[in-house]
Parts: structure tokens; sequence; C-alpha cells
């Protein structure tokens, strides 16, 4: 079973392949040096055939026939391994070559015949038969019994290194396999625990240093990211039934109390009218819990466009103009000279600026104003929200991004704590970031979203 998942892994695969590349290698390296060594012999015999074969020819045939019969004390046998004088009828007249070698033409080329004596195996020589000027036929041979002893040896010492080389790659592919297989069970192991509800186990990951690590270190990051998410949806559900409990609980008791005391038809309208306001906010938390959970899905970018902030604000300015001028504040926009443009959802911008916008109404008191300001910086668009109301203390200007937060200063403002965390999905769907700071001179809060332009 462990050999089985062992040749399964993909270190073994990779070693596998390795290997076959390695012996493929060696074989084409072998291939090479052979058939090179058999056309350097080759050539270098056919030179020297020719030079004896010249030299010879230059003798008187006296000389040359006791040469040839003499060739085993000179050194002449030291070049050719076999040599004969034969008459035209190609019969022998003197030297170690009984006989006249069976396919060879005295045209002056080397041939590679194979030569069978009297006793013994055949054997191939390379012959040069050429006609002297009394018409005798010198014929010269040389053995390939070197180059024999040379490829044996060539392949004894290709065996000699390969084999152990071999061996060695395909263990060290073993016990590289085992260690990654080691690791994949302890990544199964921590999976099995996560799937069983351990939400807090992790896989081991190390210092990711390879590949295995690296994924480990990803799926790690995931988790992270999903026990946020789970640990947010546990925080939306439990604020769900915190802000929902409060009136639908007050819808209860109204309705009761109009039931039990018998009062007029007014008294009775005027109670389902406040239960029907109850339930509006109901809904109104669970509509905008729901768009933010849309928003954070990204599922929204499909709608993206090319929006102008200048002419967006000047809408939203219009809109909210009056609405402010009934509080006693005054709503400005601050327009730059140059349109100012970005990529995005024309209707989710709009619906974070009426966000901004309606939370400064709300707390701005009667004579302040608000003031909608579209900025170019560098490499990037600033869109802002400037009041002089009642401000945010520096330490929960994080807090109150987050769903149903409600500050102390807050608390008498109707709303369900919601608008601000709709703001921050809306720009983070954007990729653009919120940053909260203290109005002019201190007073009231300065609202700006920062959008990073791909292109500036």
């Amino acid at each position: 079973m462990f050999l089985t998942e062992l040749f399964r892994t993909a270190t073994f695969r990779l070693t596998l392949a390795a290997l076959a590349a390695m012996a493929g290698v060696m074989v084409m390296q072998f291939a090479l040096v052979y058939t090179q060594m058999e056309a350097v012999e080759s050539r270098r015999s056919t030179e020297l055939l020719r030079g004896e074969a010249r030299l010879l020819s230059q003798m008187t045939p006296e000389h040359l026939e006791y040469v040839v019969r003499k060739r085993a004390t000179d050194d002449l046998r030291l070049v050719i391994s076999s040599a004969g004088l034969f008459d035209a009828s190609h019969a022998l007249i003197t030297g170690d070559l009984h006989s006249w070698p069976k396919g060879l033409v005295a045209d002056g080329k080397p041939h590679n015949i194979e030569i069978y004596p009297e006793e013994g195996a055949a054997y191939p020589l390379r012959l040069l038969a050429e006609t002297l000027p009394d018409g005798t036929i010198l014929v010269l041979g040389r053995s390939f019994h070197l180059l024999a002893e040379q490829k044996l040896m060539l392949r004894h010492a290709t065996l000699v290194a390969a084999v152990p080389t071999l061996l060695f790659a395909l263990l060290l592919g073993m016990v590289l396999s085992r260690r990654a297989l080691f690791r994949v069970k302890e990544m199964h192991e921590a999976i099995d625990l996560i799937m069983a509800g351990d939400i807090h186990e992790r896989l081991p990951a190390g210092k990711e240093r390879d590949d295995l690590e690296r994924l480990a270190g990803s799926v790690n990051r995931m988790l992270d990211r999903l026990e946020r998410l789970m640990d947010g949806m546990r925080e939306v559900g439990n604020d769900i039934a915190h802000d929902l409990r409060t009136p639908l609980s007050r819808v209860r008791a109204k309705l009761e109390r109009a039931l039990t005391s018998g009062g007029e038809r007014e008294a009775l309208e005027e109670a389902v009218s406040r239960a029907v306001d109850n339930l509006d906010q109901c809904l109104g938390i669970i509509t905008a819990l729901l768009r933010i959970a849309e928003l954070e899905s990204s599922r929204r970018r499909a709608g993206f466009e090319t929006v102008n902030l200048n002419d967006l604000g000047a809408d939203v300015v219009d809109l909210y103009e009056p609405i402010a001028e009934t509080e006693g504040v005054t709503l400005v926009m601050d327009p730059t000279a140059v349109p100012i443009s970005l990529e995005g959802d024309r209707h989710l911008l709009i619906e974070l600026l009426v966000n901004l916008v309606d939370n400064a109404i709300k707390f701005t008191p009667e004579g302040g104003q608000i003031t909608v300001t579209v900025r170019r910086q560098e490499g990037a668009v600033c869109l802002m929200v400037t009041d002089n109301g009642i401000g945010i203390v520096p330490e929960e200007r994080g807090a109150v991004l987050s769903r149903f937060y409600r500050s102390d200063k807050s608390r008498h403002v109707p709303g369900s704590g919601l608008g601000l965390s709709l703001v921050s999905a809306i720009a983070h769907l954007h990729d653009a970031t919120v940053q909260i700071d203290a109005g002019p001179d201190g007073r009231g809060t300065r609202f700006s979203i920062i959008f990073l332009l791909q292109n500036p």
C-alpha cells in the first residue's frame, strides 16, 4: 500500500521522468561517441593503408617481396596487420594472406571484408589492393581489433557509470517522494480536523520554501479569510437578533396593548401605524444587510463604466439641498475646473455619496455647512464630504465603519448603524479606501473616499 502511494506521488513521477531523460542523454552520448570512434578509426586506417601502399609501391619488386616476406620483424607489422603480394591471376606470391580475399577489388580503395582463415573464426579487415607497375597486386590489411577493444571499453564504462547513477537517482527519488508523502499525510490529517469542525486548525506550511509549503500557506490564508467571514456572519446574526428584537418587541407590545385596551378606532389606527413604522425599520435593516452582503461578494463589477464625479456630486447636492435647508444646514458643491472621471458603478457611487451626505445632515447642527469636494491627487481621485457638526472622536473613527455601531453621540438619532458600513462596502468594491479625519479647524468630520487610478 505504501509503495503504491509512493509511486503515485508527483515527486516520484518527476524522478522517473528525470531518470528517463538521463537515460536518453546517456544513450545519445554513447551512440555519438560510438559512431565517432568508428569513423575516426576508419579514416585513420585508410590514411595508414594508403601511406604504406605509396611507400611500398616505390620499392623494386625484389625488395618489395623481401619486405612483405619479412614484415613480421619489420616496422610494417606495427601498422599493417596483414599483407600479401599476388600476381595478376590473384595467385599468392608471398605474405600471410593465404588466398585472395573474397569480394576484394584492386581499385586502390579501402574495403571492409570478412577474412575466413583455414582455422578459427572469421575476422574483419580493412583491405586495400593496389596494382603495381609490374602487374603484381599489393594487398594491405589493417585489423579492427583495436577498435573492438575500444568499443568494449566504452560499453563497460557506460554501464559502470550509468547503472550506479540511475540507481542512486531512483533511490533519491524514493526518499524525496516518501518525505513529500509524509508532508501530504500531515496536510490530510489537518484537513480532516478542519472538516470535523476545528476551524482553527491550519496546514503545516513551514517557511514556505517550496511549492508545497507555499500552497499550504495560501490555503491557510484562505482558511483565515473564511474564519473571519464566519465570525462576521456570527456577529451579524447576533447584531440582527439584537437590533430586530427591540422594534419587534415594541410592535408586539403596542399591538397587545391596543387589543386589550378596547380603545377607539383612532387609537387602534395609531397603534397600527406605529407598528408599520417599526416593521419598516426592521425591513430596512434586513435590506441594508443584504445589500452589504451583495457588495462584499463583488457581484456588481459588471456594471462598471466611466463616471464623471463632478456631475455625480452635483446631482446628489441638487437632490439633498432642499432636505438640508429644511434642517437649517447649507449643502454646497466645491467644483473643479477640469472634469474628473473614473471607472465605477454610477448607481453605487451615488448611493455611497447619498449615505455620506445624509449622515452629515443628521449630525450637523442648525446653521452648519456641508461641502462635497472632488479633487485629483497624485495617482488617485478623492471624493470628500466635510461638515462642521459634532464630529467623531479618533478612537471611534475605525469602529463607525463596522455594522450596527452607534456612538454615544448618535444614540438619539434614528438609524440602524449600517449606512457607513454600506459606504465601506461600496468603496471596497471600487478598490478605494475610506479615510476619516477632523473637519476644518478641528471641528466636524471629513470623509475621504480615495480611488486609486490604474492609469493616472
